[in-house]
């Protein structure tokens, strides 16, 4: 298996991870009175991202070798996801979940920015596909995604306004 091929795997092995994480604390926080915000957007979400890896997967060359900073800088990005999950705890979720009453998570990386896994996101697709020199797809998909995150985060901070008073 090639270098590319394994980081793709593990990339992929991660994200449906998180889904399974995101889909329990999903199911959690709806039985205790949440409320989802924003549905209709969820697959487009979710399209983008198996889009992005999936562009990745079928045109980049197997033996492409990495730009080995780019890489690193990815890799420590991998780390921040983590904290930014543990920082959420049972309220982190891939989908726009709000529970009335509970007070806004402000610590971890919450403490310096309002939403710093967007930020993450939109790093993350763009560094694994110029890592491996594959500048169209960060482009392509950086622009995609920020037209996407320009929705989500409008319909977030609308949900989330009645707890930030």
């Amino acid at each position: 298996m090639s270098l590319f091929h394994a980081v793709l795997l593990l990339v992929v092995a991660q994200r449906l991870a998180e889904l399974a994480w995101s889909a329990r604390n999903t199911r959690a926080l709806l039985t205790r009175g949440a409320v989802e915000v924003g549905r209709a957007h969820y697959p487009v979400i979710v399209a983008l991202h198996a889009a992005w890896l999936g562009a990745l997967a079928f045109t980049v060359p197997a033996e492409t070798q990495p730009a080995w900073s780019l890489l690193a800088v990815f890799a420590l990005l991998q780390v921040m996801r983590v904290w930014i999950i543990v920082s959420l705890g049972p309220f982190w979720t891939t989908r726009v979940i709000t529970l009335a009453g509970a007070p806004l998570v402000r610590r971890g990386p919450y403490r310096f920015v309002r939403h710093p896994n967007y930020l993450l996101v939109a790093a993350e697709i763009a560094l694994l596909p110029a890592a491996f020199g594959a500048w169209w797809i960060a482009l392509v998909f950086s622009a995609l995604n920020a037209a996407v995150l320009w929705h989500r985060i409008r319909v977030e901070e609308a949900a989330l306004a009645p707890r930030s008073a």
